[in-house]
């Protein structure tokens, strides 16, 4: 798999996918190294900014919360209403609540990690976003649950050459982005900042189309710590009535939703299900790309019309997403995510799931902080995706139009004999 992406990068002349598909890499690992947390987006913010000054027919604009959105300034009038795609730009990470000394500081966690994770584990204290220090390490050496946030002693190695305030962020300290050998990107946030990118990736495609679609992006703060954005976009209409929300995850793969086998046309999460209009109106899309038109009953498919796009469609319980807020307050809203290893960037999750499901006691648990993990063709397929989808989701057929023709061809089967 990954040949295909280290010939991109490495063989002149390049063809055009190639070009593109090493642009939408860039783009990728830029983002999904940028320290984030909830309430403290301001690093992607200014990344997402430089992106949009550097293009022309793009505007951004920002609700009163900070939610930004992105549109097309030539957009086609249709007259129907306008497709967004949604991400959140926030990641589980550390807050400073309290100075205790120089070099000992109390944080909270806004994010879901379990508790097993934390005693022992390694962060980097970054300085304010605008300050180029770089991050000071240190290791957590106390926890305790907390009334909305787990709450974290931190004893960084040495005193900061910053002096650290309240309010400033702490990571997890984990590795640059990389590509391995098998075609597997690990980054530190996968977890949104993939679906970020690849929402940045598909409008950049789209706002150059000659007549460019009304497709627009919305990416909103603090969904980490239970949608915040995402509620407040919902109560400042930031959002108009009647816009088709296509939100981008990236949730816990499991064996039936693996890594590699595609972006997921998600009908679901643990709490509620999607649009079914919607969500079949992706389908459809997806289907069309896969060269896996719908089939009569009794037709077998063609191999050979069978296309490189891989997908699948899921209902991924694993977690909960934006979509269900959108759908909550009215919108017309499903999710496409990408299947993701080491979720919320914890390593060995299964086993460490089994251990505290066993009571095992807290400090014999291995857990151990890792990279987060996506396929990179899986990454590439949902850009082809949200570009069809933005392009052409109206086109696909109302499943009530289905039904009518399925009514029509084969009512006669219950007719009674005379």
């Amino acid at each position: 798999m990954f040949a295909r992406y280290a010939a991109a990068m490495t063989t002149p002349p390049p063809t055009a996918q190639n070009t593109a598909h090493c642009q939408h890499l860039r783009c990728l690992h830029d983002l999904a190294g940028i320290p984030t947390g909830a309430g403290k987006e301001d690093r992607v913010i200014n990344f997402i900014k430089d992106w949009v000054r550097q293009r022309d027919n793009l505007k951004l604009t920002s609700d009163a919360a900070g939610n930004l959105t992105i549109s097309i300034t030539n957009a086609a009038v249709s007259g129907r209403p306008p497709i967004y795609f949604t991400a959140h730009l926030d990641h589980p990470a550390f807050v400073i609540d309290r100075i205790i000394a120089p070099a000992v500081i109390e944080a909270s966690f806004r994010g879901g990690v379990l508790p097993a994770y934390f005693i022992g584990a390694r962060v980097h204290l970054h300085s304010a976003a605008s300050s180029p220090s770089p991050p000071s390490p240190g290791i957590i050496v106390q926890r305790e649950p907390g009334e909305l946030f787990q709450r974290c002693i931190i004893e960084l190695d040495a005193e900061p050459a910053h002096t650290p305030n309240v309010g400033d962020l702490l990571t997890w300290a984990l590795p640059a982005p990389l590509v391995d050998k098998e075609g597997i990107f690990h980054a530190p946030a996968c977890d949104d900042l993939a679906a970020a990118a690849a929402a940045l990736c598909a409008m950049d495609v789209l706002r150059q189309h000659k007549t460019p679609p009304d497709a627009r992006i919305l990416f909103t703060l603090a969904e980490e710590v239970g949608f915040v954005g995402a509620i407040a976009a919902c109560k400042l209409n930031t959002i108009p009535k009647g816009a088709q929300v296509l939100a981008l995850e990236n949730s816990r793969a499991f064996p039936d939703s693996p890594i590699g086998a595609g972006p997921i046309v998600r009908v679901g999460d643990r709490m509620s299900t999607f649009s079914p209009a919607l969500n079949r109106a992706v389908a459809s899309v997806a289907l069309k790309l896969a060269g896996e038109e719908e089939k009569k009953v009794g037709q077998v498919a063609d191999p050979a019309a069978k296309s490189n796009f891989n997908w699948q469609r899921k209902l991924m319980p694993g977690g909960a997403c934006e979509a269900t807020a959108f759908c909550a307050f009215g919108y017309d809203a499903t999710c496409i995510c990408l299947p993701l290893g080491a979720y919320h960037n914890m390593g060995d999750l299964d086993e460490v799931q089994q251990a505290v499901a066993r009571n095992d006691p807290e400090e014999s648990i291995k857990a151990t902080i890792a990279p987060e993990f996506i396929a990179v063709e899986d990454f590439h397929n949902l850009i082809d995706l949200l570009i069809a989808a933005g392009a052409n989701l109206d086109a696909a057929e109302p499943i009530t139009k289905r039904m009518e023709q399925l009514y029509a061809e084969r009512s006669f089967v219950l007719e009674k004999k005379k």
